[in-house]
């Protein structure tokens, strides 16, 4: 799911507004057509060589550290396997923000979060602030609001009322109550054409790698370093593919597996995501003493799923109902120190009968009017990136056989992708890298991929995937880890990894059989049993993202 199946959660208290100050116009020529495997990557040409950092009037500082903020102009056509090259005079603005190096800038780290869908800007602190002195001394980090996102501009706009509580269940009874779900999608796709214009049509991943280009030419560089969480990493796979003269070093975390479009992707996601939610149901069973949901993970499992049936029959305050169940408790298949909290929240609605951890839970972590510019985001790029079925019966017969496989989620991804069913906008082939037909040819440079053997948004086999297709890269996992989004994170032999490539461009060698480091994961969490504690926050969008810092 490199964005697959979830919603947005809010974290922080980062504010997205209007775009920052600061404008760099960038030239309006079409950059060369490309033929996978054949052609020269793009170029893009930039007229200055400057951008206009000012303070961030938008963005609250982050854990203290404040960010500096500019705007880039780029064109809204990106060619495309030269197609849909459009009209060349219309452009759009990437919101950009920026920490600078506590001392000598060396280099520049461009860091993007996942999604897609996601604002980024406010990642330009967080890694700052995550990076050890020696790095911070070194290092600009830049950051930036993807097109369409954040204060990027234009927006991708829908429709807010999609969201409005108390949705339909996602797992539905009868074929007339899937024909409704059916009709809901197609409903909000319509709302995102009508909203958005022209945008949906320059919103693939490819469009957003040009961008990128033109971030680092802006910058005044030759080359820049990347780091990129989860949907980041493909983002980066693209980005290197398309030009592999621009980059330095490449740190690719939590990885999308770049052989499987995002309709079969999904389905695989929705499978580890149930993986994911048995390892914490066992979590919370080796806790009964505290949680009081059974001894084994079957009996907890059993009681989440009465919870669940008994919210479709009597939502909690006209706001909880078993879709918004659903929304709030994906969280623990991304973030092991969310697993206290959300245990908490259950036992207490099931064997208290008090709601309001959930609803408070719901809050942190569920869909409302908001969630709207970040999942029509989110669409924009995975509906064009490849093509989806039409027929549904595909996907009926897909949705009924991974529901049975993965109750978790199964039914709940599926209708967080279905508008890609009735999507306005015409998909291009996935871009697949690699030496194959069809195939771009992938980054032969140094690169280092990091991943998580638990990871319930990425499966673990893209990370081998991944490194199978990158010729120089080198694979760090941690094994057993449960957290989606490991890099600079705090598992030490993780870190170290990590800060020696980027320091000093030192990989690890790459052996034979992958893994090349193994790591030990962190314990996992201890239980709470105080339901007003502090939660762990997400930032994570569909549901493909990252667990940020305070």
């Amino acid at each position: 799911m490199a964005g697959i199946g979830g919603k947005r959660v809010r974290s922080s208290g980062t504010q997205w507004a209007a775009v920052s100050v600061g404008v760099l116009l960038a030239s309006l020529v079409a950059v060369p057509t490309a033929t996978a495997g054949t052609a020269a990557p793009p170029t893009t040409r930039i007229d200055q060589s400057a951008l206009d950092w000012r303070p961030c009037e938008d963005l609250a500082p982050v854990s203290g550290t404040e960010m500096e903020c500019a705007t880039l102009t780029v064109p809204m056509a990106r060619t495309t396997g030269g197609q849909r090259v459009g009209d060349l005079a219309e452009t759009l603005q990437i919101a950009l923000s920026r920490v600078p190096a506590t001392g000598t800038a060396e280099h520049t780290l461009l860091v993007n979060p996942g999604g897609p869908g996601s604002a980024g800007r406010a990642w330009a602190a967080h890694t700052h602030n995550r990076m050890p002195e020696e790095l911070r001394e070194i290092y600009d980090v830049v950051s930036f609001d993807p097109r369409g996102m954040g204060a990027s501009t234009p927006n991708v706009t829908c429709d807010p009322g999609y969201f409005a509580p108390v949705r339909k269940d996602s797992v539905p009874a009868d074929a007339a109550e899937e024909r409704a779900l059916r009709e809901d999608a197609e409903a909000y796709a319509a709302a995102c054409a009508e909203n958005t214009g022209p945008l949906l049509d320059h919103m693939r991943t490819e469009d957003t790698a040009h961008d990128m280009d033109a971030i680092r030419v802006a910058l005044g560089l030759d080359r820049i370093d990347y780091l990129g969480y989860s949907y980041g990493s493909y983002l980066g796979t693209v980005f290197a593919s398309l030009y592999p003269d621009s980059v330095r070093a490449v740190v690719l975390d939590s990885v999308v597996d770049p052989s499987l479009p995002w309709y079969d992707s999904n389905l695989l996601q929705s499978r580890s995501l149930d993986h994911a939610a048995v390892n914490f149901f066992d979590w919370i069973a080796r806790h009964d003493a505290v949680y009081g949901l059974g001894t084994d993970g079957e009996t907890v499992a059993a009681a989440f799923y009465d919870l669940r049936a008994s919210l479709r029959e009597a939502p909690l305050e006209d706001t909880v109902g078993p879709t918004e169940l659903d929304g709030a408790v994906s969280v623990v298949a991304y973030s092991g120190n969310s697993w206290p909290t959300v245990a908490a929240a259950l036992a207490a609605r099931i064997n208290d009968a008090d709601s309001a951890p959930l609803l408070e839970l719901h809050g942190n972590y569920g869909d409302d009017a908001d969630s709207d510019p970040g999942f029509g985001g989110y669409l924009a790029v995975q509906c064009t990136d490849a093509p989806w079925p039409r027929d549904w019966d595909t996907w009926n017969r897909d949705a009924r056989q991974v529901h049975a496989d993965a109750p978790f989620l199964g039914w709940h991804n599926i209708w967080y992708n279905a508008p890609c069913a009735s999507w306005s906008s015409e998909s291009d082939p996935w871009f697949k890298v690699g030496d194959g037909p069809d195939e771009h040819p992938a980054y032969d440079g140094d690169a280092l991929v990091v991943h998580a053997t638990e990871d319930g948004a990425t499966p673990i086999a893209g990370a081998y995937s991944l490194r199978e297709r990158l010729p120089g890269s080198a694979l760090v996992i941690e094994d057993g880890g449960i957290t989606h989004g490991v890099a600079l994170t705090g598992n030490a032999c993780v870190d170290e990894t990590v800060v020696a490539y980027l320091r000093d461009g030192v990989l690890p060698e790459r052996g034979a059989d992958a893994p090349d480091v193994t790591c030990e994961a962190r314990p996992e969490p201890a239980p709470r049993d105080a339901p007003g504690t502090e939660a762990a926050q997400v930032d994570r969008l569909g549901p493909i993202g990252l667990e940020t810092s305070r």
